[in-house]
């Protein structure tokens, strides 16, 4: 069977896509940026193909051949998200039936009856556009998805970790049917074997019905932490709880504001038809205690497979760097840096590549926490979305306020090439940003880091952001520049020594 994979580069679909993969199944991963899974271990086995679901040309190439459908895509954070959501859903039914797709299989919200949050509205919309395409369509609905990196996780560890006291809102006692990941993944891949007849919704949950607050108590516990007090109040509007999220945890407003209207419902599975068609395994499905267990392994073993974050935020497309050949037009302004190093080129390079996150940025700490902070408060993804992974990186990959928009692991080469990492700021700022972090051979067997910041600016408000900052740069870049290079200098093996001694 051919499988077509939409939202491969998301929580789901990035976990999706190698699980049909090892099942010997031909998947195609429609996707924007092609790039962005350029360094994915099983991006090799799939058939990548570059289009936009807004695109009806692209959407009819991509599925020509096709057996299977998977729509993972939903416009969480942009502003025009229902409409889009609602004609990516046409274009991909009138394509799917066009090309004789066998099954549609999408994964959208557990809601109730009656007034919907305008997100979940969306989402259900989505379910019933697909189920009237004329091609079999199973619409799987899901609640709070449990799973390390899941953005319905990362709210639940952070606000439980942070907060040993909290003032909640009365949805904290509402009752929901948390699902583990590992279960949707289970769900999703069965769902390409349904028969031809079956054409509906199915409500599909975990083993365990609980309230949030019951979440945060159990997660407590699992996590080894004393039990939390919390204290509902009446005061606390959706609204304003999307802001304290984006205050406490990695999860910015635009993300939180969605997960918490889906919270203000009470969302359990009404039936379990699903069971019917889809068995449980022996051993059962994932309950709540064992799912934050296994969540928490993988964070703690550094082995999150894909993040809430991975996902590109709708109002930053890539464009060229202003530097770039086929750039042309507009002010820019550069920040452009250059150090030798007796380290060698390979451990410069892994310094870079370890940058953010826990490791932070190698100069002036209060400076970026302060910038960090002033951009969540501003609505932004500030610093605390980390790494994926302490030490490996891919292209698309989010790095506190800044995505991986290329990444070259070629650290040795001809004369003037070399390693580069460049990052594109997605904090709010009036403009365009990149960080730009080189490395290359240099004298004998050193190295020379180079580093640029290049910012396009908006308007009037642009330069003169630009030229507020401007004093601190000698602080902050140059220290950056200095401190990176004298890291890795220490972190080099000395004669006599090896580096596990070290």
């Amino acid at each position: 069977m051919r499988h077509l994979v939409t939202g491969a580069t998301g929580y789901i679909g990035g976990r999706l896509a190698p699980r049909l993969l090892e099942n010997g199944t031909t998947v195609r991963c429609l996707v924007r940026d092609p790039g962005k899974l350029r360094d994915v271990p099983w991006a090799a086995k799939a058939e990548i193909v570059q289009g936009d679901l807004l695109d009806p040309d692209g959407v009819r190439a991509a599925c020509a051949d096709v057996d299977v459908v998977y729509f993972l895509v939903h416009s969480l954070s942009d502003s025009d998200f229902a409409a889009n959501d609602r004609r990516a859903a046409l274009l991909l039914a009138q394509a799917a039936r066009e090309a004789g797709v066998r099954r549609i299989v999408y994964l959208g919200g557990l809601h109730p009856e009656g007034a919907l949050s305008e997100h979940l509205a969306s989402r259900t919309e989505v379910g019933e556009i697909l189920l009237r395409s004329g091609v079999p369509t199973a619409v799987l609905q899901a609640a709070v998805i449990l799973g390390s990196g899941s953005a319905s996780f990362e709210m639940l560890r952070y606000l439980t970790e942070r907060l040993p006291v909290m003032l909640t809102p009365r949805w904290v006692r509402n009752r929901i049917q948390p699902i583990a990941v590992r279960d949707v993944l289970r769900y999703l891949v069965a769902a390409a074997q349904l028969p031809p007849e079956v054409n509906r919704t199915f409500d599909i949950g975990g083993p365990d019905v609980l309230t949030y607050l019951d979440m945060m108590q159990r997660y407590a516990a699992v996590a080894g932490l004393p039990r939390r007090r919390i204290i509902p109040v009446p005061v606390l509007t959706p609204r304003l709880s999307a802001h304290w999220v984006n205050v406490v945890t990695p999860v910015p407003k635009g993300i939180a504001a969605p997960l918490i209207d889906s919270l203000v419902h009470e969302v359990v599975c009404r039936e379990d038809d699903v069971l019917a068609l889809v068995p449980d395994p022996p051993e059962g499905r994932i309950g709540y205690d064992r799912a934050v267990e296994l969540a928490l392994q993988r964070i703690g073993g550094g082995d999150v497979e894909t993040r809430w974050s991975g996902a590109s935020i709708g109002d930053t497309p890539s464009d060229p760097l202003p530097s770039d050949p086929d750039w042309s037009g507009g002010s820019v302004y550069l920040d452009e840096r250059e150090q030798p190093s007796t380290a060698t080129p390979d451990e410069l390079w892994r310094v870079v590549r370890g940058i953010g996150g826990e490791r932070g940025w190698y100069s002036f700490p209060l400076a970026w926490s302060v910038r960090g902070w002033m951009d969540r408060l501003a609505g932004g993804v500030g610093l605390s979305r980390g790494r994926r992974d302490p030490d490996e990186l891919h292209t698309g990959d989010a790095l506190d306020w800044w995505r991986v928009e290329e990444l070259r692991n070629r650290v040795c080469g001809e004369p003037g090439t070399g390693a580069l990492l460049r990052l594109r700021a997605e904090m709010k700022v009036p403009g365009q940003a990149w960080l730009e972090m080189g490395v290359r051979p240099g004298p004998g067997t050193g190295s020379v880091y180079h580093q640029r910041a290049v910012f396009l600016p908006h308007g009037l408000a642009g330069h003169l952001y630009w030229w507020a900052v401007a004093p601190f740069h000698g602080i902050v870049f140059g220290g950056m520049v200095r401190n990176i290079a004298r890291t890795a200098e220490r972190s080099a093996p000395r004669p006599g020594r090896d580096r596990t001694a070290a």
